[in-house]
């Protein structure tokens, strides 16, 4: 691997059973972090997403960039402007959830205690890192969390509309985690999401056939769906960089196509509880309705609906053996 081992932070004092409380905020625990990439023909954007990444105040032990078969002089940039990050070229595009399987995969294999991950349009304010760790150092150690999610905001400060998290619904959980800066997640995106080794031990990999679109959900909520625990970070900030503040549902296009197909996928699968999955259907039917509408019910976009709809019902591919877990 390339790339050379940063400076180590202090040693990891002895916690008490809930957190380690208040601390001083440079105080982050010690950890081996492979921040991961995936980029498809945005050599601009993963320029600017790299240069954030090399000033962070607690920088990665190594980056490494997932390219779905780039046609834009990607390769190229990377080698001349980043030549100390990890480029995995990939030989053809394999969407946001094929280069996120990929690159956790790689990063879980060469031994990263945590894998950072995100799109080439994620630009992370300088401390997003050290404020996750610094979330993963003041959680709770029993159990100790899996992920942690930055805070994600458009370039106008708002909250991102694309990067929904969803809390626990538990009123002490989310008390006491109030109390220690941070909110207990039930799902998150891979905009910026910490990934602790033993989640892929435990869960294994994101789904490959979900191609874009509710991958993350679907792995966040495989995590999180029992006993496994998760924070978002309100202090670690990233800016997606996007060209409109967009959703599933406003993004113009067949792509929605993915948002269907893949609804459905989770409301057939086991990330979600029954009472969940009635409100994923809910999802599927409201959003539906507003992307018909947008479009004015034309006869190309009813035909991205029901070839979302038809795909959805047919039987899911098999997840290989890396993404069941073990």
């Amino acid at each position: 691997m390339t790339g050379s081992p940063r400076g180590r932070s202090p040693a990891h004092p002895t916690a008490p059973e809930w957190g380690h409380g208040r601390v001083a905020d440079g105080d982050v625990p010690p950890a081996t972090v492979c921040a991961v990439v995936v980029t498809h023909n945005r050599r601009a954007l993963l320029d600017e997403c790299l240069t954030a990444l090399t000033a962070q105040t607690r920088l990665p032990e190594w980056i490494l960039v997932v390219d779905n078969a780039s046609t834009d002089g990607t390769a190229e940039m990377v080698r001349a402007e980043h030549p100390e990050v990890e480029f995995l070229a990939l030989p053809e595009n394999i969407g946001g959830a094929g280069g996120f399987h990929e690159g956790l995969r790689t990063a879980h294999e060469r031994g990263a205690e945590w894998a950072w991950l995100m799109d080439d349009d994620t630009i992370p304010t300088p401390d997003a890192l050290q404020a996750l760790l610094h979330g993963a150092y003041v959680a709770p150690v029993s159990p100790a969390p899996l992920v942690l999610s930055s805070k994600v905001a458009w370039t106008d400060g708002r909250l991102h509309p694309m990067n929904e998290v969803k809390l626990r619904a538990d009123r002490e959980a989310i008390v006491r985690s109030c109390e220690l800066g941070l909110l207990p997640l039930r799902q998150a995106t891979f905009v910026s999401l910490l990934v602790n080794r033993r989640a892929v031990d435990r869960f294994g990999l994101p789904l490959k056939h979900y191609f874009i679109w509710s991958d993350d959900l679907e792995y966040t909520g495989r995590i999180l769906r029992d006993a496994s625990v998760g924070y978002l970070v309100p202090d670690s900030v990233v800016i997606h960089k996007t060209k409109e503040p967009y959703t599933a549902v406003t993004e113009a296009g067949g792509r929605f196509y993915f948002h269907v197909r893949n609804l459905l996928y989770m409301v057939r699968g086991s990330a979600w509880t029954p009472l969940e999955k009635l409100t994923l259907l809910w999802t599927l039917s409201s959003t539906t309705q507003t992307y018909l509408r947008r479009n004015r019910f034309r006869r190309d976009s009813v035909f991205v609906v029901l070839r979302g709809l038809r795909d959805g019902l047919k039987p899911v591919p098999a997840p290989g053996p890396s993404a069941r877990g073990r």
